[in-house]
């Protein structure tokens, strides 16, 4: 489909995915071995632990479980290691997923204009 040209770039049986990748891996965290990985795939930085790139897969592969094989191959997450990846599936829609952890809390909880009960 259109969609999909623009997010993906076939090549033979193979297909290139844009992706985003978020990672927080704590203060004692792999970062060595994950930043080796990013840069093996020519990895863009995106800001504060966030970066792009083109991933490889064939057409019968899912990204998100691809994806997560190969990094738990080479990086040593911890229990508490959180990774996040954001793609467009074939529709066009963005998708995003946890690969490894789960959401937490957010920090600007509480500090928007929010109305509560006791104001209505």
């Amino acid at each position: 489909t259109t969609l999909g040209i623009l997010t993906s770039k076939i090549k033979g049986n193979n297909m290139y995915k844009s992706v985003w990748i978020s990672y927080d891996l704590g203060v004692k965290g792999d970062y060595p071995s994950l930043y080796a990985w990013l840069d093996n795939h020519k990895a863009k930085e995106c800001g504060d632990s966030v970066a792009y790139l083109k991933y490889e897969l064939s057409q019968d592969e899912k990204l998100a479980e691809k994806l997560k094989k190969e990094l738990a191959s080479c990086v040593n997450f911890a229990k508490t290691d959180r990774v996040y990846i954001i793609f467009k599936i074939e529709d066009g829609t963005t998708k995003g997923q946890f690969i490894f952890g789960k959401r937490k809390a957010s920090p600007w909880e509480g500090y928007g204009d929010a109305l509560t009960e006791d104001d209505l």
